[in-house]
């Protein structure tokens, strides 16, 4: 579908959401953010800022093998915002596998974390 304006939407009724609400689980929300050693990719990103983000993607990588990192969006458009990762886990846990990040450790990127939930049907996969 291709937004084009509210009359293409579907119709939702109170029942309907109020289902749907009663599905949600908890998830949590990492946004992470250029830290004061970050240098955005190209050709002049400095090498040990290269390095360690691949290490921080391998890493993430192994996260969502493991079935807690669920959803991983870099961002690259300029912004302080760096990237976007939902975990299946708890915040204090996400606190603690954040702070292990080797770009978080090195000073490349910071990040903030927010408890959300989400509908048990909803996925990125087509």
């Amino acid at each position: 579908m291709h937004y084009t304006d509210e009359s293409g939407l579907p119709a939702v009724t109170d029942e309907m959401l109020q289902a749907s609400l009663a599905t949600t689980r908890p998830y949590t929300v990492v946004i992470l953010k250029a830290g004061p050693r970050f240098s955005p990719a190209g050709p002049d990103r400095d090498p040990e800022v290269a390095a360690t983000i691949w290490q921080h993607g391998k890493r993430n990588f192994a996260l969502r093998a493991a079935g807690l990192l669920r959803v991983v969006c870099p961002v690259a458009d300029g912004s302080e915002v760096s990237g976007v990762g939902i975990f299946d886990a708890e915040p204090e846990e996400v606190e603690r596998i954040m702070a292990a990040d080797p770009a978080v450790m090195a000073g490349i990127l910071r990040y903030e974390i927010h408890p959300t939930r989400t509908f048990s049907s909803s996925t990125l996969a087509d």
